[in-house]
């Protein structure tokens, strides 16, 4: 059956009301009960049996199956031709003039067919529409017979360069598909995977190069695959400098206004980038101007990226010592439904994370307690780093709470599900610090003392503080405020203050 109510979440309220105006025009019969079921649908607290007993009084399967899909249809319809109004208008402006041109083609108006076809390939050309501009050119070479004063020459180098940058464009496509199919097998299945050279090679398959001319979604791409990279590597200010100069390129765009779904994405991927810098300022700046384009056009875009914006937000905060307004943001939506469930996921262990640093351990158990699900379910759903970050803030968190019986049952758990994974990535680290965590949780008298010290120096290959991840410091703070006897919170800023110094 399909998921009407997954559809539905996605109509901001807005958008809502112009659906029931939209049926209530298309409706020919006052009996239809489509509007009946379209709001009892989006208020999301129904079952399938329950609406159908509504609607008619009784259970009848069959009739509401058929109800269903009529609305089915009908949303499509409804999304499909606001998109047509809205974000196509350009291309289909373009169409436009490319159907007259040959109209008065076939008609022998030579002259007014060219100057047409002359101001589509002027707007063609500034919105990087290489698949219409292929039309155009193929129009003006096609009829060039007929116009002395086209020189054929010219218009074919034209038609080829075009062709060239339609080609990159499809390659690129391809790239990029290639490469968030190897990141699902990293992330969510947990292979093993030499991602550099993977990204190498794919490129070179393709014969891109990042200098080369790409249109606003092309560039997206680009700075999506270099983002995944780094994601991967965890080396975020190697590609910092790429990701801001590309985005330089990309306000030159005239289309950029156009493709603002792709807009968004891009400052996102910035303010992320800078949040993992350590960079809470600037990320601060470019997030500000994510939540302005998600205003535009009505919001057209607000509830698809409110998530991601609200969680970058509260993470920059609580980095920023502004601890009250990241759980401020976060605690609100914490229990609301969305469709972006790994945002959803993502919010719910930062806020555990946040409780945990300033010592609410009741508060991080009682949302900790909603996590009912098997790791399998939440690896499918977020990833394998993410369910290997969940378990070792469960052993953190029943640590604090002082659950002898729970924190010996998840060591075992942890070494047995996750140290072959862990070492075949090489992330030999994470199980030293685990025994680290171990040895404090059994003799933690043992912690302070400046022999167990020397023994954490000298069991990691630390790496500079400006490149080391955030989330690990976070982890490694845990351990380094038990053995300096000082509050995590305060700690945590410290190490990151010491990082930014060096920034």
């Amino acid at each position: 059956m399909t998921n009407l109510n997954d559809i539905i979440s996605t109509f901001s309220s807005e958008e809502q009301q112009q659906f029931i105006s939209y049926l209530e025009r298309k409706n020919k019969r006052n009996d239809t009960k489509n509007i009946a079921l379209f709001n009892l649908l989006a208020k999301h607290e129904y079952d399938s049996k329950t609406i159908c007993n509504l609607i008619y009084k009784s259970y009848k399967k069959d009739a509401y199956h058929a109800l269903r899909k009529r609305l089915y249809q009908s949303i499509i319809d409804f999304i499909a031709n606001a998109n047509l109004k809205e974000e196509n208008s350009v291309d289909m402006q373009i169409i436009k003039y490319i159907l007259a041109s040959r109209t008065f083609l076939t008609h022998k108006h030579y002259k007014v067919a060219y100057k047409i076809l002359d101001k589509a390939e002027v707007i063609a050309l500034e919105h990087h529409l290489f698949a219409i501009l292929n039309e155009i050119y193929h129009t003006k070479i096609q009829y060039a017979y007929a116009n002395p004063q086209i020189n054929l020459d010219a218009l074919v180098i034209k038609f080829k360069n075009n062709q060239k940058n339609h080609y990159l464009e499809d390659q690129l496509n391809i790239v990029y598909a290639k490469i968030r199919q190897s990141l699902n097998t990293i992330t969510y299945k947990g292979q093993v995977l030499d991602f550099e050279t993977l990204l190498n090679q794919t490129l070179k398959e393709h014969n891109i190069s990042t200098s080369d001319s790409m249109s606003f979604k092309s560039l997206y791409q680009l700075m999506t695959i270099v983002s995944i990279s780094a994601f991967v590597s965890k080396d975020y200010l190697k590609i910092e400098p790429f990701l801001i100069q590309t985005y330089k390129t990309i306000q030159t765009h005239k289309n950029k206004d156009k493709q603002l779904f792709y807009h968004i994405q891009v400052l996102y991927l910035i303010a992320n980038t800078l949040f993992r810098n350590k960079k809470f300022n600037t990320s601060f700046s470019y997030l500000e101007q994510m939540h302005e384009h998600m205003l535009l056009k009505r919001k057209k875009h607000y509830k698809t990226f409110q998530l991601k914006y609200n969680l970058l937000l509260a993470l920059n905060y609580n980095y920023s010592n502004q601890q009250t307004k990241a759980i401020e943001t976060l605690h609100p939506i914490a229990t609301s439904k969305h469709q972006d469930l790994e945002s959803l996921l993502d919010i719910h262990l930062s806020l555990v994370m946040f409780y945990i640093q300033s010592a609410d351990y009741k508060k991080a158990q009682k949302l900790f307690s909603k996590f009912y699900h098997t790791d399998h379910y939440y690896e499918t759903k977020a990833g394998k780093e993410w369910v290997l970050k969940k378990s070792l803030i469960e052993i953190i968190l029943y640590i604090e709470l002082g659950h002898i019986n729970l924190v010996d049952s998840r060591l075992l758990s942890f070494k047995r599900q996750h140290f072959g994974y862990l070492k075949s990535i090489q992330q030999h680290r994470v199980i030293t610090y685990l025994s680290f965590v171990e040895d404090y949780y059994k003799k933690p008298e043992q912690i302070t003392t400046k022999v167990f010290y020397a023994k954490v120096e000298e069991a990691f290959d630390w790496i500079k503080a400006e490149q080391e991840d955030i989330f690990v410091m976070s982890y490694y703070a845990w351990l380094k405020s038990k053995m300096e006897n000082k509050p995590l919170y305060n700690t945590t800023l410290k190490l990151i203050e010491q990082a930014q110094t060096v920034n």
